[in-house]
């Protein structure tokens, strides 16, 4: 990992170079086609045997950041159990959605993937507390922000090539990474702004179909996945879901047609059922949408001027609902709860130390400090770090263990 932010070379953006690759690729005019890529920051050949995306995908899942996520919070404190969600798995599941859709909507499969493992690589350690807790920390500094922060580990910290820092990602990756939630409005987080100068991501607009798949995908994982992780947490009961909007009615037909079931084996018939109405649901909504528009390439769905890919208004309606529920059964309950308090005053403690005292950092990090403006390098140390190494560190320093 990489340590402070310097520019970006001047020169302008390379385009692809060597042959075409001619690989087997999505069939549908709209979708992103891998031969018409914008091509990468730092020119190079591409391969012979995998397309850009694909490409993308593999660097992706062999940098640090992504290895990383394996120790990082979803719900629950990572060491808590070894049966719920870490950030990795999460993205794991969200690409294996984001793919099977790309599939059944003849998109590009491989971009809507790269762009789902890419998805969370900016969270901080703890989950949501952890990044609520560094945003207030730096605010003096321009806060924190988990998406602007995955571009700058994928354009400036991951330091695998001699050549160039970064991953040197194709235009449309990194374009569904900053944006695959939807359009980007001024004021922008620091690093998304100061590259969309150097290479811009027209943010206005909305990204390509692959990049609002892999963001419906993400909702769909862990609005279903979290309920899975909250029943086996003892946060809340079956009967309890009976309650809930969307999912009562599988709770409800599950019992119907098993009767009493193991828990693994009601998560599993739940989980299931549910997931199909959603995934069913996006599919005929983003399906109408997609012949209403009529699109003949990835830029005229692109300039469409609204989503693409959607839930119907009547499910989307339901679905916020039961993120209503699931804020106040699950994310503020108070097992959750008294966890990421302590971990928002973990991060908090580890911030001001190393703003106070540089030298508590790696030498590497702390010489990259004496040159960068005070907390910008801390805010990338912490940001990068493991619920247990932040713990470990917190050891370290305050000679003092905290448990969460």
């Amino acid at each position: 990992m990489g340590m402070a932010e310097t520019d970006l070379p001047s020169s302008p953006p390379g385009r692809l170079l060597g042959p075409v690759v001619s690989l087997p690729g999505p069939h549908a005019g709209y979708a992103t086609q891998p031969a018409a890529s914008r091509g990468r920051f730092h020119p190079e050949t591409e391969s012979a045997t995998r397309t850009c995306y694909s490409r993308d995908r593999d660097r992706i899942i062999h940098s640090s950041a992504f290895r990383r996520l394996k120790h990082k919070t979803q719900v629950f404190v990572q060491h808590e159990g070894d049966y719920y969600r870490t950030r990795l798995t999460h993205s794991l599941e969200v690409a294996q959605l984001a793919r099977s859709l790309a599939r059944t909507l003849g998109a590009d499969e491989d971009l809507a993937e790269t762009v789902a493992l890419a998805h969370d690589l900016g969270h901080t350690p703890f989950g949501h507390a952890g990044e609520e807790a560094l945003d207030a920390a730096t605010r003096e500094i321009g806060g924190f922000d988990h998406n602007a922060h995955a571009l700058r580990i994928v354009t400036k910290l991951e330091h695998r090539y001699a050549a160039f820092d970064g991953l040197n990602l194709t235009w449309e990756t990194l374009e569904g990474l900053v944006k695959h939630n939807g359009p980007l409005l001024p004021p922008l987080p620091g690093p998304i702004e100061g590259f969309d100068r150097r290479w811009p991501l027209e943010l206005e607009s909305w990204p390509g179909l692959e990049a609002q798949l892999a963001a419906l995908a993400d909702d769909i994982a862990y609005v279903s996945h979290d309920i899975d992780d909250g029943l086996r947490a003892g946060l809340f009961t079956v009967t309890d879901l009976l309650d809930w909007p969307v999912v009562g009615a599988h709770v409800k037909g599950v019992l119907d047609r098993h009767g009493d079931l193991e828990l693994s084996r009601f998560i599993g018939e739940l989980i299931r059922t549910l997931m199909s109405e959603l995934m069913e649901d996006v599919l005929a909504r983003t399906r109408a949408n997609l012949g209403a528009g009529a699109f003949a390439s990835a830029a005229a769905l692109r300039g469409a001027g609204r989503a693409t890919a959607e839930f119907s208004p009547a499910l989307l309606e339901r679905l916020q609902g039961l993120k209503t529920f699931q804020m106040e059964k699950m994310y503020r309950h108070p097992h959750v709860m008294k966890s990421m308090n302590r971990a928002k005053g973990v991060v908090f403690s580890l911030y001001e130390a190393f703003v106070a005292d540089p030298g508590l950092l790696p030498p590497d990090w702390a010489a990259a400090a004496r040159e960068a403006v005070s907390g910008t390098v801390a805010r990338d140390y912490i940001a990068g770090m493991t619920d247990r190494f932040a713990l470990a560190e917190y050891s370290r320093i305050f000679h003092a263990e905290i448990a969460l």
